[in-house]
Parts: structure tokens; sequence; C-alpha cells
């Protein structure tokens, strides 16, 4: 079935799509403390609800990028009834393809949860540092191993070891790229069992309103197949962070 189309049906209740609350979200927002117009670059925006937040806290401006149909459609209709005359452009589009006007012109870039488009956390930061002139903020959301994953555990969710490194590694990645990490949001087993549930009883919610969509026995048998590989193992197994750096140390 279509990937797009899976991802709008287990993420309709989310207002995030990634394993963060919206008060740690809100934490984020409260430490960036952007300058009215401000620009901003968020690559894989989802539902738009990190850039539209900075629009309604600080007025900037900015684009939001993602592959999605639905989630691009769902950002507009948020930032049409919440923040109309807010300078945002909101575009379907694959974010390795986006080059800006100016290089290092965006005084935030975040890329939250999809680090798969640059080839990894490492080569998020790569990218994301290109177009961030000294004193701005990078922001990534990447999964971080807890303990070592069992092998029954990859082959459950076609994942390898090394795509994902420990906490304490991408924390220090940014070191690479002059980037000084200045702050960290980790997910609880809270935040995880949230954004993992809710796709749970939105594919059932879904399929029981769809029954003659052709689609319905895939939907649920991959929802059910990650279920059961995150009550067995990824519940201990794998983190979640936003790291939050800044290009060119404090102080300069």
């Amino acid at each position: 079935m279509d990937n797009w189309k899976f991802f709008d049906i287990t993420h309709r209740e989310h207002i995030v799509c990634n394993p963060m609350s919206i008060e740690k979200l809100e934490q984020l927002i409260a430490l960036v403390r952007l300058r009215p117009g401000a620009h901003v670059l968020e690559i894989a925006s989802g539902k738009g609800e990190f850039i539209i937040r900075l629009a309604e806290q600080y007025g900037i401006q900015g684009v939001g990028l993602d592959l999605s149909p639905h989630f691009v459609a769902a950002a507009r209709r948020k930032l049409q009834e919440r923040a109309p005359h807010a300078r945002l452009a909101l575009l379907e589009m694959d974010g390795a393809n986006y080059q800006p006007e100016k290089p290092e012109s965006f005084d935030l870039v975040a890329c939250i949860g999809a680090s798969w488009i640059y080839g990894g956390h490492r080569g998020t930061l790569k990218a994301l540092e290109g177009m961030a002139p000294q004193e701005s903020w990078v922001v990534v959301g990447e999964p971080y191993w807890r303990q070592e994953p069992e092998k029954e555990y990859l082959q459950a969710i076609g994942d390898e070891r090394d795509n994902y490194g420990t906490h304490i590694q991408n924390a220090q990645a940014g070191h690479e790229f002059g980037l000084e990490l200045a702050y960290t949001l980790v997910s609880s087993q809270d935040d995880w069992d949230r954004y993992e549930g809710l796709q749970w009883y939105a594919a059932e919610q879904w399929a029981s309103g769809h029954a003659n969509d052709p689609d319905v026995e895939e939907v649920l048998k991959r929802v059910r197949g990650g279920k059961a590989a995150y009550l067995r193992w990824g519940r201990e197994t794998l983190g979640w962070a936003i790291y939050v750096f800044k290009k060119g140390a404090f102080g300069r």
C-alpha cells in the first residue's frame, strides 16, 4: 500500500509525529528565543506543529518541507486556522532536494525524526549546519540505543544496529561540525507509550470504519507486528531525544 496513506492512518491521532510530549515541545520553543522575523527551516515538518508554534510565539518566517501530501495538507489547514498571516511556506517536497536561496541563511534549522533523508544523524548535522550561520540553532530528533538490541528485534523492525548510536554518541556528534550541544529533551517511556499506543488505537479505529478498504489487512498486520515488537523489545531498547545545538561556541 501507499506508505503515506499508512502514516496518515496511523498518525491521525498525533499532534506531533514523534515520541515527544507537547510539554517538552513547549520547552524547546521557549529555549530558542527567536527574534521577530527570524528565518526558520524545518525539514520533514509533518503536520507543522513545531514551525506553526514558532510563528505563533515569535512571529518568525520560514519554510516547512514534508514528503507526505496528507501531512502537508493538514499543516496548511492548521496554519490557516491558527496563524493565517504568518509568513510560512509549507511545501510538499523531499528535503534532500531543498536548496536555500542563500547559504547559511536560517536562524534555526531543524529535522526532527527524519535523519534518513540525509543518510543518518551525522549526515543530517552536516547538511543542516551548512544552512545555518554562526550563533544559529540546529535542532535534530534522533533515536538512540538504550541497550544493545536483540537480533530478533532488529529483524522484526527491519533495521540495523549501526543505523543509530547511543545517546552520548548522538550528543557528541555535533563537535565534528562546529556545533555545541546546548540542551537535550529526552522522551520518557510514557512519551513513547503515547506515541506507539496512539498508532495502535488509530489503526484499529480506522479499520473498524473502513472494512471494505483493500488495505485493511496490511495496515492491521503492520501495526500489530510493530506493537508486538515494541512491547517485547523496543520499549526497553530504543530511546528518542531532541538534540539542540548552537553553531559556534557560546560567548564568542
